[in-house]
């Protein structure tokens, strides 16, 4: 009698397909956990803002507005003047700082109207890890519709007693620009005035813009300020009362550089002779 064939087992072959879909599996779920891994980085990767939008470490950048109210100016002027500071806003990069001072005829004392930092807007946002109408609405309500407000009066003025532009200058720079969370970082100080410096210690009303007479006024080491690494510049505007001052600009360069600032240099406004 003839032996039977063995039959072959068919556990080998068999056992191909449910080691495929574990391999299957396992690489999805890889893939899936991959994937949020990556969702999860970029949603925790932007910094830490503070109260004032601004990031723990720091600002990017510095900007720094005074604006001179001490003395009401022309509608040409005071319109060119908004376009100028709404390209000045617009300019000022997320997480970048934005501070607004008004120069009031209080010496040392200019009003600080605006602090904080661009926290960028929907534009910025990431639809799949972020809500970009959140953010938006946050950019509107912290940083553009502020500034919009501070755009809309500028200009805006009264007489005032005194002009203290030297001692408005070295409040900011003393309170604002010297952060240690900015050594190193850009900053910006953009002035808008008549540029005509009046108080007891030195008046360009009864000295004009004389460098001798100002080396040899109290004004000299009372307003020496420390523009170290601090670009500034100005936006230049003339009322009647400053009319006949010659060589404004140049004064004003000298003293910033020889403050150790950098004089970027100088805007006439709309209106300006």
């Amino acid at each position: 009698m003839a032996a039977r064939p063995k039959r072959r087992s068919r556990r080998g072959g068999s056992s191909v397909g449910p080691i495929l879909g574990i391999i299957a599996l396992l690489t999805a779920i890889g893939a899936a956990v991959g994937g949020y891994s990556i969702l999860w980085y970029k949603a925790n990767a932007g910094p830490t803002l503070e109260a004032d939008l601004c990031p723990e470490n720091g600002a990017t950048s510095a900007t720094a507005v005074l604006l001179d109210v001490t003395d009401p100016i022309s509608e040409i002027t005071k319109l060119d003047l908004k376009r100028e500071f709404q390209r000045i806003v617009a300019g000022v990069e997320q997480h970048g700082l934005v501070e607004v001072y008004l120069l009031t005829d209080v010496e040392g004392k200019p009003e600080r109207t605006f602090h904080g930092c661009n926290p960028g807007n929907g534009d910025n946002a990431d639809p799949w890890t972020s809500n970009p109408k959140k953010i938006q609405q946050r950019w509107d309500q912290a940083f553009n519709q502020p500034l919009k407000k501070i755009e809309e009066e500028v200009g805006e003025g009264s007489s005032a007693k005194q002009s203290p532009i030297m001692a408005g200058i070295q409040r900011i720079v003393i309170e604002s620009l010297s952060d240690a969370k900015l050594d190193g970082k850009p900053k910006r100080l953009i002035i808008a005035s008549d540029m005509m410096e009046h108080t007891p210690a030195f008046s360009m009303y009864k000295s004009g813009a004389d460098l001798k007479a100002f080396e040899n006024s109290p004004a000299r080491n009372k307003f020496r300020t420390p523009l170290d690494g601090v670009d500034v510049s100005l936006l230049f505007f003339q009322r009647e009362s400053s009319a006949s001052i010659k060589n404004l600009p140049e004064f004003w360069a000298t003293w910033i550089r020889s403050n150790h600032g950098d004089f970027s240099g100088i805007e006439r406004l709309t209106g300006t002779m």
